[in-house]
């Protein structure tokens, strides 16, 4: 998140931030309330609430990828001319290709992404087009 954001919200007396937080539950047809599990400790507590916002993407946790999709030092999944090394292909790695062959990446997960939503659904649909390139 952006620091000026990271202040805004912090100055913000109507806001709070609630970090190793599970969301469990929440209202009936809206939300107005969030039932939220400590995971620290597993205790729970019902809040009131007007709105949620979740943040996502700041970890990439691909530690579950195997080592042939290269990511950089936090984790990012390296793609398409980001790649450092050129693989022993005969072409160059497509777009949102990983060092992988045929193995794409899109969204938050990418190095050099841009960390927003809409980025990462225009990343999810630019990709359909290398797929079908390299299916082709």
């Amino acid at each position: 998140m952006s620091q000026y954001l990271i202040r805004e919200i912090e100055a913000a007396p109507n806001i709070e931030v609630r970090y190793r937080t599970e969301v469990t539950g929440g209202g009936d047809g809206r939300l107005e309330q969030l039932s939220l599990r400590h995971r620290d400790t597993g205790e729970t507590e019902t809040a009131p609430a007007d709105g949620l916002f979740v943040l996502i993407g700041a970890q990439p946790f691909t530690d579950w990828l195997p080592e042939a999709v290269r990511r950089d030092q936090w984790g990012f999944i390296l793609t398409g001319p980001d790649l450092a090394e050129r693989r022993t292909l005969q072409r160059e790695p497509y777009l949102l290709e990983t060092s992988t062959p045929g193995v794409f990446a899109a969204g938050d997960v990418r190095h050099g992404s841009v960390k927003r939503v809409a980025s990462a659904v225009g990343d999810g649909s630019i990709a359909i087009r290398p797929v079908h390139d390299y299916l082709a």
